[in-house]
């Protein structure tokens, strides 16, 4: 089976120090992730898992890989829609890289199930486009999905 991959390119005006810990800090993320938060102890092997605001589980899955300032890679399933959830697990690949005063922030999200990549890339650019506006206003552009 082949694979679909979604690929969210952004450039913010912050460090890749305060972008990895707007990533990986459940009080920071859940501002920009409209309530939502992640789970981890953010080591290479650990468990991940996305939940809502009620505490069910939205997604979860492996860190892969996490060099701090760098580097996140996750194994991603979801598991609060059986279609996607079914499909089995993605991969979420989070890279940093300095360019100037800006980080250029990319996502690339993996998976053999093209209605998974459709859902996530309805998402994704909401998500990251508060994560952006958060970051470099201190608010976030969107309050609703």
């Amino acid at each position: 089976m082949s694979s679909d991959t979604f690929v969210y390119v952004t450039y913010i005006r912050t460090t890749p120090e305060k972008l990895w810990e707007a990533l990986t800090t459940p009080e920071f993320v859940r501002k920009y992730w409209f309530g939502m938060h992640q789970e981890s102890d953010w080591q290479a092997g650990s468990s991940w898992k996305m939940l809502f605001s009620d505490g069910r589980v939205a997604d979860a899955g492996e860190v892969l890989e996490a060099e701090p300032g760098r580097r996140l890679v996750l194994k991603w399933r979801n598991e609060f829609r059986e279609d996607l959830k079914d499909a089995g697990y993605s991969r979420c690949t989070y890279e940093l890289e300095q360019q100037g005063e800006a980080v250029k922030l990319t996502v690339t999200h993996v998976s053999e199930s093209k209605p998974f990549i459709e859902a996530v890339s309805g998402g994704w650019p909401k998500i990251l486009s508060n994560l952006k506006s958060l970051l470099e206003t201190g608010a976030v552009a969107l309050t609703s999905k």
